[in-house]
């Protein structure tokens, strides 16, 4: 029967005629039970991130103190070079001064404190943040996948948020078919998810390069003598050092560097306080808003040009959403509002008061602003500060990528899950390693903050207005925001962005031009492997195994059924893989239970256990052949089971037998008794109807308790028979015919991915002595 049918024949029934057993119980849907929506009804209520919902405040303080050490360290470190990449050629007068400390109290309030802490952090999907957490949601809102695995039962997840009823519904509406209408605006929202995590890739190789070469580079400031190799070779050691820390995890991270971080905004924060009142209080002005026209129009066309150094005061913002994962948005929200931001304010009105004094010393401002009998002290903690700031763009990096893979976008590596305490700690050992060799060979080559600077801001104010434009339309189709609301934001945010944007492209032959040649390396890899993970998908779709196939292949004289279980794993949701044909043509033995396990992403962020497996058996009944998908959210970790897979696999499919033959019984007895009483005219002849009902169904329930265990026994002699896992290994190649690109794309570029990455049976943990692999071309 079709799930359609079911559902339309099931909203004809009345709730009388809602069928119980001998105990009362009423089954959890009114339709037959043979689609792979019995796991999926079993739970209900809400579970979100377990950092979101019903954390205790204990908890949420706790993540604030720890989010300081991991989050903050990027944006904490930017007062050391800022002023100097602003004034690259020097302070012309001395108002300039003000005019950029304008820019920094409002860039330091429009982006980070409004946009991302009280904007975006709303958009996150069940506590994750990052650029693929705001692709799911749309992709829950609106049909732009462009992979057709969607199945009615994934909105039966209690994750699945459904959309509430507004009166905004129309713009919405008209929005979400002109992006369910255009396969292109698909293309284009997929390539940006990928852009921007390109670019977040881009930020964990350049933060750690400038944070930690501005701090080395303060000693030269009490130590001339100190030559600029030494410096560059003192923080390849420590680059070397801090992504050797990694493998610790991100609590352990987190707790070391917190203490060290809120030391670190408590010196900013007095010695700017002190700087302020010693030197020059009156550029308190800056808050007014004309000292920017002011500055401008003194300096024109090098006024737009040293934004691009403005704009490294919001460096790490985007880890603000990237690592949101890791902890709560109450705690980010909490320290960001405590800590962050008004040591940060403090700092830079400090610097700006001194170099009103000393604006020849701007290019070491920070350094050369600190007291005399505090510089060693502050150096030290500037040291592991900067040490520190490479933490949060590293752990936005492993969060934002463990989406991206489980979503198909990018190859196989191994995830590691660094805390039992704390769910969305990950840490990813191949991208660790890769990106200590990318920072070291950047600190190598380009030696200088000022060089990395202008490579720097580029990939951050691309990041940002990518996200921003997410964000639009998450509140169009997801919010309903009002249109004005929407306007406002474009016009107050996106503006400031698209401004800054412009004048960090102008640096692009200085430098901005690394970040672009990292995200397009990133992007080309995320490519080709989702290009080719899509055209899979589609030809397995178009060559799947009919049932009719099947029992074809079942029914076959030369083909002999053998003791134990055999689990078939499939990349296909919809229907049983061609490859299965390939198998059964070459062995001509078939398992006494056969099950095929589709593993799936939802596009949200986590499926609680028991919501998991969602099972369908193949007619007919006697082929013991089932259907099985195993359903993971893009942070979930597919091997976190206590138990082995197969072990809880066998447990749900009996579970599952059960259900059915219950379900299917109580159907069954209720249409029996609606035809009883519908043809039963006389009134007497009640009490004897029910009673002869009664004894029926009693007797029904013992011969479905006898079927259920009877069944239940095959599954457990199959088990105990042995159980081997069948795997296809399929060799991918362009079709005749196919043009010159499509073939180096294929034949080469996934080849080669696919031979020096992790294959799927690793990823997927199976007994490699259980193990068999099926081969078969795919011809795309």
């Amino acid at each position: 029967m079709a799930l359609e049918e079911e559902t339309e024949n099931s909203n004809e029934r009345g709730e009388d005629e809602i069928p119980t057993d001998s105990n009362g119980r009423r089954p959890l849907k009114l339709r037959r039970y043979d689609s792979l929506d019995i796991e999926s009804a079993k739970v209900k209520g809400h579970h979100g991130h377990g950092l979101q919902q019903g954390a205790s405040w204990a908890v949420i303080l706790q993540l604030a103190f720890q989010c300081i050490g991991v989050v903050y360290g990027d944006i904490g470190t930017s007062p050391l070079y800022v002023y100097a990449s602003t004034f690259p050629n020097g302070i012309k007068h001395k108002d300039d001064i003000v005019g950029v400390l304008s820019l920094i109290y409002y860039t330091l309030t429009l982006l980070p404190l409004v946009k991302y802490v009280f904007i975006v952090l709303r958009a996150n999907d069940n506590g994750n943040g990052g650029t693929f957490a705001l692709y799911s949601l749309l992709c829950r809102h609106a049909k732009i996948g462009l992979i057709p695995s969607q199945q009615a039962e994934d909105k039966d997840v209690s994750n699945y948020k459904l959309e509430l009823p507004s009166s905004r519904l129309g713009v919405s509406s008209k929005v979400k078919s002109v992006l369910e209408g255009s396969k292109a605006a698909k293309f284009i929202l997929l390539f940006f998810t990928m852009l921007a995590t390109s670019l977040v890739i881009g930020d964990g190789i350049l933060t750690p390069c400038i944070s930690v070469l501005s701090a080395v580079g303060g000693v030269r400031v009490a130590a001339p003598a100190i030559t600029e190799g030494r410096v560059v070779w003192i923080s390849v050691a420590i680059l070397i050092l801090l992504f050797s820390f990694q493998r610790f995890g991100t609590d352990k991270v987190g707790y070391s560097f917190a203490p060290i971080l809120c030391v670190w905004f408590s010196i900013i924060a007095a010695i700017g306080l002190y700087n302020f009142i010693s030197y020059d209080p009156t550029v308190v002005k800056a808050l007014n808003p004309w000292e920017i026209v002011q500055y401008f129009r003194r300096n024109g066309k090098d006024a737009w040009v040293s934004l691009g150094g403005v704009v490294l005061c919001i460096t790490g913002t985007e880890a603000l959403f990237a690592d949101l994962g890791h902890f709560a948005v109450k705690s980010i929200q909490i320290s960001t509002c405590l800590v962050t931001y008004p040591a940060l304010i403090l700092q830079y009105s400090g610097q700006a008061s001194y170099l009103r004094h000393h604006p020849e010393e701007v290019s070491d401002a920070f350094y050369k602003a600190i007291p005399g009998p505090v510089y060693w002290p502050v150096f030290a903690v500037a040291i592991l500060a900067a040490i520190i700031a490479s933490q949060a763009m590293i752990s936005g990096t492993f969060s934002i990528l463990q989406q991206s893979l489980s979503l198909g976008c990018f190859p196989r590596v191994k995830v590691v899950h660094t805390s039992d305490k704390y769910e969305g700690q990950v840490y990813i050992p191949e991208v660790n390693f890769i990106l200590m060799l990318a920072c070291v060979c950047v600190t190598l080559g380009f030696r200088t903050t000022e060089k990395i600077g202008n490579a720097y801001g580029i990939a951050v104010v691309f990041a940002e207005t990518i996200t921003s434009s997410f964000m639009v339309l998450v509140m169009l189709i997801i919010w309903k925001t009002h249109i004005l609301l929407v306007i406002g934001y474009i016009v107050i945010i996106m503006s400031v962005e698209f401004t800054y944007l412009s004048s960090v492209m102008y640096k692009f032959p200085h430098g901005g031009y690394l970040p672009i040649a990292f995200a397009t390396a990133s992007i080309t890899i995320m490519y080709i492997w989702n290009y080719v993970y899509r055209k899979k998908y589609y030809y397995e779709m178009d060559h799947k195994v009919s049932p009719d196939q099947l029992r074809d292949i079942a029914s076959q004289s030369n083909l002999y059924r053998i003791p134990g279980l055999a689990i078939f794993y499939s990349e296909l949701v919809h229907g049983i893989p061609p490859i299965f044909e390939r198998y059964a043509a070459n062995i001509p033995a078939l398992h006494s239970v056969l099950v095929f396990v589709s593993f799936k992403s939802l596009p949200i962020s986590k499926i609680p256990q028991e919501e998991r497996f969602l099972f369908r058996r193949v007619q007919p009944r006697q082929l013991g052949v089932f259907r099985c998908i195993v359903r993971y959210g893009y942070t979930d970790v597919r091997s976190d089971h206590e138990e082995p897979f197969e072990k809880v696999l066998v447990e749900r499919l009996k579970e599952f037998v059960r259900d059915e033959l219950w379900l299917d019984s109580l159907w069954q007895q209720s249409k029996h008794d609606r035809i009883e009483n519908e043809t039963e005219g006389s009134k007497d002849g009640i009490n004897e109807n029910e009673n002869a009902n009664n004894e029926g169904r009693r007797e029904g329930e013992e011969e479905l308790n006898k079927e259920a265990e009877k069944e239940i026994e095959a599954l457990e002699k199959a088990w105990r028979a042995g159980v081997i896992h069948l795997m296809g290994e399929n060799e991918v190649v362009a079709s005749k015919g196919s043009s010159i690109g499509k073939k180096i794309l294929i034949n080469y570029g996934y080849s080669f991915l696919k031979k020096n990455l992790r294959q799927r049976d690793k990823v997927l943990d199976i007994p490699h002595k259980r193990l068999l692999k099926v081969g078969m071309t795919y011809e795309l």
